[in-house]
């Protein structure tokens, strides 16, 4: 299916968006958004991606 990650179309297998997190290869903490609403990562297993949806992934930058 085709989404919109981090603002890049992207055509991808997973149908979570835990699913979606491996096949991107993101790991450790970050923080993710669906349509622009926040999912908590112990809801990120059952939340099913569509067909269209934007997803936005950040992790957190060290520094200062």
């Amino acid at each position: 299916m085709k989404i919109v990650l981090n603002g890049e179309t992207r055509e991808v297998r997973a149908e979570t968006l835990s699913e979606l997190l491996d096949e991107c290869g993101f790991s450790g903490r970050v923080a993710t958004a669906v349509n622009e609403d926040f999912v908590p990562s112990s809801l990120r297993v059952a939340h099913k991606l569509a067909e269209g949806d934007r997803v936005e992934v950040v992790a957190p930058m060290q520094g200062g």
